[in-house]
């Protein structure tokens, strides 16, 4: 199987130094994704539930992209730039998905993005 660059306008456009996301093996790669709001591409929600919000709906829009969705997700790194938001994180996570979550672990953003709390990147089956 061919590696397949995937690209919606429907999430914010990554830098060119990579691509939103890259559907291979029978996998889609979806890069670290921010809360940006596609439109104007500004940093959207000021706290970490709006956030977590926002980048879910980022992911939701590339992996529909690429013939996938949420429920497919078998794997994400959830990089929040404070560890105190891991709770409010954690809880509109929750509400995307309540159960058979997939895996995921974590780390802290090793810059400051100002207005940035948290980034994710997540592996769906295509």
């Amino acid at each position: 199987m061919p590696r397949h660059i995937v690209f919606t306008p429907k999430a914010a456009k990554p830098p060119s130094t990579y691509s939103q996301a890259v559907k291979a093996a029978g996998l889609i790669f979806v890069s670290g994704t921010a809360p940006t709001d596609p439109a104007t591409g500004a940093i959207k929600g000021a706290t970490i539930q709006e956030q977590t919000r926002q980048c879910l709906v980022n992911i939701q829009a590339i992996l529909e992209e690429a013939g996938s969705s949420l429920d497919k997700i078998v794997s994400v790194t959830v990089v929040l730039a404070d560890e105190d938001d891991f709770a409010g994180m954690n809880e509109e996570w929750l509400k995307w998905f309540p159960a058979n979550p997939p895996a995921r672990q974590g780390a802290k953003l090793p810059a400051r993005i100002p207005g940035l709390k948290i980034s994710i990147a997540a592996i769906a089956e295509a």
